[in-house]
């Protein structure tokens, strides 16, 4: 990581099956507006060695994103973005590392709060009609616990039809290449009240609602922040992956909350 003058740096946190790989058009975007920016492969995601059958908890699959910010120096705040699964890992760090936190971007994203936990946002994706798998695969990874974790390997025409909608016919092919098996962690979410009013709860949120998402359409996008309301809510007209249909878009949203949310002495 470079030592520049930057203004802020921006901590990039990817959705289910994908990597630091998937923030590739953003991040120069925003390291030419001056920023530092660090894009991260969580557990058995991007070239992160392990295999997603090996993890055996949400909280070692966002391992990465906490030893990061742990790593920060004392008097150091990062901009946590998070897409799609990555809105969770972006709850947890916000509950360990509330100091550490200027603000909390949520992009198309899982956005779990006090009583609104993870689980309930996956069950209530699961029970629109509009969300048909199409060609994924769903393995049941048997590990002996109680409740099995449900794997997800995703289909050419699913990730075309739902998540890739808006995107460059090339960014589906790198998708459909680098792409991994998925979980949703709806299992371990759904044991206890993980997130606290004293630490996620004094972190500002800002949501960016994505109306093109035809994976986390507008409307449950909204029934999100309706449940679990914001210090703002900004929209693009991007899909589910937002970092590559709308790039610089997604930036210039970045930087306004930048510009808006972080205040330094």
């Amino acid at each position: 990581m470079e030592e520049t003058r930057e203004k802020e740096h921006f901590l990039l946190v990817h959705g289910a099956g994908h990597g630091a790989w998937c923030w590739y058009k953003l991040v120069p975007l925003l390291r030419s507006a001056g920023h530092r920016v660090t894009a991260l492969d969580m557990a058995a995601s991007g070239i992160h060695p392990k295999q997603m059958e090996e993890i055996g908890s949400v909280h070692e699959y966002f391992q990465p994103l906490l030893d990061a910010i742990a790593s920060l120096p004392p008097q150091e705040k990062v901009i946590l973005v998070g897409n799609s699964l990555g809105g969770l890992g972006v709850s947890l760090a916000m509950e360990k590392f509330p100091t550490k936190i200027s603000v909390a971007v949520f992009a198309t994203a899982a956005m779990p709060g006090l009583g609104f936990p993870h689980s309930k946002i996956v069950r209530e994706f699961y029970r629109s009609e509009s969300n048909s798998l199409l060609d994924c695969k769903l393995v049941v990874n048997d590990d002996g616990t109680e409740n099995p974790r449900r794997l997800i390997i995703f289909g050419h025409r699913f990730l075309a039809s739902k998540l890739y909608n808006l995107c460059k016919p090339e960014d589906l092919i790198l998708a459909s290449m680098l792409l991994r098996p998925a979980s949703l962690f709806e299992e371990d979410t759904n044991k206890d009240q993980m997130l606290t009013e004293d630490n996620h709860g004094s972190v500002k949120r800002v949501y960016i609602l994505c109306k093109a998402d035809e994976l986390m359409n507008e409307d449950h996008q909204r029934w999100i922040v309706q449940n679990n309301p914001p210090s703002e809510v900004k929209e693009i007209n991007g899909d589910h992956l937002v970092m590559l249909s709308k790039p610089e878009e997604l930036c210039a949203c970045l930087l306004e909350i930048a510009q808006t949310h972080c205040h330094r002495d």
